[in-house]
């Protein structure tokens, strides 16, 4: 029977995390993945937390980059004093529609890895991000809470903006002359781009999902590529015709070099045969022919008479 227990809870957690996984990897749409945070940070609430205590939201592990606070407040006193959540300050006079007893404030914080998602559900053709998106969100904080599905709550800031401080999450980029832009995400699927109120600040007047983009720089023209085979190709040729041209010239080197060796022979032998004797001229040294006889001849013939 406690094998049997054991066997049931083992198959129960891997089809839990089997379940998970496939949930995650479903994630298609940036409103989906607002409910599954919403839905863990719920399961996560404590009753018995103080208000306006942030605490850390621990997500599956298949949600890895994702971070999560949450902090519940009263609806009169967030009104008063405004709150600080993270990168969020929420100024006095921030409103809460509809007004809940309690409200639990929910930042996000999706990493660069989950923030790919926005690119799938709005237009951001031309920009690229340079910081994470960061998510505000509200949510009724009743007592039953954790027995029912909560609603979301708006926020509303018509007195004094919401101010957002990307400066210790936004990503470094060297683009002299590219100044980051705020952007908001709105509901609807829009993205609203506008200038910044201070260096890595933006502000907003509701909750949303917001993050910093540059243009993304002009591309460089591509190169053609050329196939492997067609490299492969090409270097075997050339490689052949320069052993062929390299063949060719030690072939005319050796040549010339046998060719000039047999004259210097020939030479030195005519100059052996054909050498004249050489001789003392007073003190110079002079070459002379040898010496032939030549015999007498009479010219006219002497007739001897008798006498």
């Amino acid at each position: 029977m406690g094998t049997l227990l054991f066997l049931t809870l083992i198959i129960l957690s891997w089809a839990s995390l089997i379940s998970k996984k496939v949930e995650a990897e479903g994630i298609r749409s940036a409103r989906l993945l607002d409910l599954l945070i919403r839905d863990y940070t719920v399961k996560s609430y404590d009753r018995h937390l103080k208000t306006g205590i942030l605490h850390t939201v621990n997500l599956p592990a298949n949600f890895s980059g994702i971070k999560v606070d949450a902090a519940k407040f009263r609806c009169g006193s967030l009104h008063r004093y405004g709150a600080q959540v993270k990168e969020f300050h929420l100024g006095s006079g921030v409103t809460v529609q509809p007004c809940a007893e309690r409200v639990m404030v929910v930042r996000q914080n999706l990493g660069y890895n989950w923030s790919s998602i926005y690119y799938a559900n709005y237009d951001l053709s031309g920009y690229q991000l340079v910081s994470p998106v960061l998510g505000l969100l509200a949510y009724n904080a009743g007592s039953d809470v954790s027995f029912g599905s909560p609603f979301q709550l708006g926020i509303l800031a018509r007195e004094k903006p919401i101010k957002i401080d990307f400066s210790n999450i936004t990503k470094s980029f060297n683009m002299t002359g590219f100044r980051p832009l705020c952007a908001s995400f709105e509901g609807d699927g829009k993205v609203t781009l506008k200038n910044q109120a201070s260096p890595n600040v933006c502000v907003a007047t509701k909750h949303g999902h917001f993050g910093l983009v540059v243009e993304s720089p002009p591309s460089m023209p591509m190169r053609k590529k050329i196939s492997r085979w067609k490299v492969a190709v090409g270097s075997s040729i050339g490689a052949a015709l320069g052993a062929f041209l390299l063949g060719l010239l030690l072939v005319a080197m050796l040549v010339k070099v046998k060719k000039k060796a047999r004259m210097e022979e020939l030479e030195r032998r005519a100059y052996e045969e054909e050498a004249l004797q050489v001789s003392m001229v007073g003190h110079i040294r002079a070459p002379t022919a040898s010496v032939t006889r030549t015999p007498p001849s009479i010219e006219h013939e002497y007739i001897h008479y008798p006498s």
